[in-house]
C-alpha cells in the first residue's frame, strides 16, 4: 500500500493507560463511523513515506473526533510509545460514500472551475487545509488564486463532466490580478 493509494485518517496523540492503548485525533466529521474498523496503516514520523499495515483491535470513539486505539500486538505503554505521532491511512476504497453533489478533495484536482456569473476561471490545482479553514487554489490569469471551500462558496461538482461550480464574490478575483488596486493609501 502506497501513500497515493490512500487517505489520511488522522494521527496518534500519545499512548493512553499502560496496555497499549493510545489516543488518537481523526480527520473526520464523525469517529463513530470508524468503530469497526479492521485495519489502519501507520507512517511513523521517523519514515513518513513508509506504511505499515497494523490489525486494529477495537476503536472506542471518545466524542468529537478523539477515539481511543488499540492495535494487536501492542500490549505495553513501552511499544506504543514509539507510535505517537504515527499519522493513519487507510485506503482510498475506505472513503464513505458521499450525497450528490459532495466530493473529496482529491477526486476533484485537475476540474475545471466554473462561477456563477464569471463562467469558467480555471482548473483545481490544489487544496489547502488551513487551521482557519479549507481553501482550493486555482490558476487564474496566470495567478493562483485561493478560495475558501464553505458552502456558500462552493456550491457543487460534477464528477461526470469534471466541473466544479462556485458563487465567488464580488472582487475576490481582482484582489489576485490587481493587488496594488486594494492597498490601504492611509497604510504607510
Amino acid at each position: 500500500m502506497t501513500l497515493d493509494e490512500c487517505f489520511e485518517l488522522g494521527f496518534i496523540v500519545k499512548p493512553h493507560a499502560l496496555k497499549g492503548q493510545m489516543s488518537a485525533q481523526l480527520d473526520v466529521d464523525n469517529s463513530a463511523t470508524y468503530a469497526k474498523l479492521k485495519t489502519v496503516y501507520l507512517a511513523l514520523p521517523t519514515a513518513p513515506a513508509k506504511l505499515t499495515a497494523y490489525p486494529v483491535e477495537r476503536v472506542n470513539p471518545q466524542g468529537g473526533q478523539r477515539v481511543l486505539l488499540k492495535l494487536r500486538g501492542i500490549e505495553r505503554i513501552e511499544e506504543a510509545e514509539p507510535l505517537r505521532g504515527a499519522k493513519l491511512w487507510l485506503p482510498l476504497s475506505e472513503l464513505p460514500a458521499l450525497a450528490e453533489h459532495q466530493f473529496y478533495f482529491h477526486d476533484v484536482i485537475g476540474f475545471q472551475v466554473i462561477d456563477e456569473k464569471e463562467g469558467e476561471l480555471g482548473l483545481v490545482e490544489n487544496f489547502y487545509e488551513l487551521p482557519q479553514q479549507d481553501v482550493l487554489a486555482m490558476r487564474y490569469k496566470g495567478q493562483e488564486v485561493l478560495v475558501p471551500v464553505v458552502d456558500e462558496l462552493v456550491s457543487r461538482a460534477d464528477m461526470e463532466a469534471k466541473q466544479l461550480f462556485v458563487n465567488l464574490p464580488e472582487g475576490l478575483l481582482d484582489i489576485y490580478l490587481n493587488p496594488d488596486a486594494h492597498k490601504n493609501p492611509n497604510a504607510d
